[in-house]
């Protein structure tokens, strides 16, 4: 019996694709422009080395591994799964791309979409918060038991402990840019997580104080602003307060020759070392504007 053009029947194919293939589904060909990313998307697509690697392989090899799909509108599908595979074959310049279309409602969308990108090494905490809140959220609507055991499910793909995955939907709550600290290091989750309690407004107060200034509220900090906030009380004077006050009573630091003599000639004045300390500081300092 012939099939239909562009339609393959997965038969046997099951492990290969047992992420969201399911028993009796069909891949087809689609077009390449006719897809859509998932609304809210929280993962990177970037087009870095490891893109270039893989649309490399989509040139010699095509797309080895279906994306999965639902439709969105007539002769438009929304992307739930592949969509590093759907960036690859548009710079690789396919014109179509094997899917597989499944109607799938809002919450099993976003659950299927977060537990096939949530155990990608290169996450982000901004990702990771956003993807975990969205899949909280389906789930409680799905009618998961709410509170500790919603979140142990969230965390049961990417095995992390229902309190984890707690603290990364706290974080979800914060605002971008502050985010974006705790992406780059400079806050930590523990810290994000208890400054995801002040409201917008004062997470932009915070923020731009923390760009000027250059200085970062550690956790007794953070502890500090939630404080004011819950009283009602935060405002851009109370945050410098907080935050300058670390700045204006920390001890100053002391160097001994003891300390640094392993870095210097052994006949090297302290006026020459001094002089060399100053030179890389201002070298170091130049590197950070």
């Amino acid at each position: 019996m012939s099939k239909r053009k562009g339609v393959i029947q997965v038969t046997g194919l099951e492990d290969i694709f047992s992420d969201h293939v399911e028993s009796g589904e069909t891949i087809t060909r689609i077009p390449v422009k006719s897809l859509r990313a998932f609304q809210n998307h929280p993962f990177r697509v970037v087009d870095d080395a490891k893109m270039e690697e893989t649309v490399e392989s989509v040139k010699q090899r095509g797309v080895l591994v279906p994306i999965l799909v639902r439709p969105y509108s007539e002769n438009q599908y929304e992307v739930i799964s592949g969509h590093r595979r759907w960036r690859a074959s548009f710079l690789a310049g396919l014109k179509n791309i094997p899917a597989i279309i499944r109607k799938i409602s809002d919450d099993d969308a976003v659950v299927i979409m977060v537990d096939s990108n949530i155990q990608r090494e290169d996450i982000l905490p901004s990702e990771k918060a956003k993807a975990y809140a969205m899949k909280y959220k389906a789930l409680k609507h799905q009618g998961s038991k709410g509170g500790k055991y919603t979140a142990d499910l969230v965390g049961e793909t990417a095995g992390e402990s229902g309190r984890t995955v707690q603290r990364y939907i706290r974080l979800a709550e914060l605002s971008d840019p502050i985010l974006s600290y705790v992406d780059r290091g400079k806050i930590s989750l523990g810290v994000g997580e208890i400054l995801s309690y002040l409201n917008a407004e004062e997470q932009t107060m915070l923020y731009q104080i923390m760009d000027t200034t250059n200085v970062i509220p550690d956790k007794c900090q953070a502890e500090q602003l939630r404080k004011e906030s819950t009283a009602g009380r935060l405002r851009e004077g109370t945050i410098y307060s907080v935050l300058c006050k670390r700045e204006l009573h920390q001890k100053p630091v002391t160097l001994t020759r003891t300390d640094i003599k392993k870095y210097f000639p052994v006949n090297f004045t302290n006026d020459q070392i001094k002089t060399v300390i100053y030179q890389l500081l201002d070298e170091w300092t130049q590197k950070q504007s």
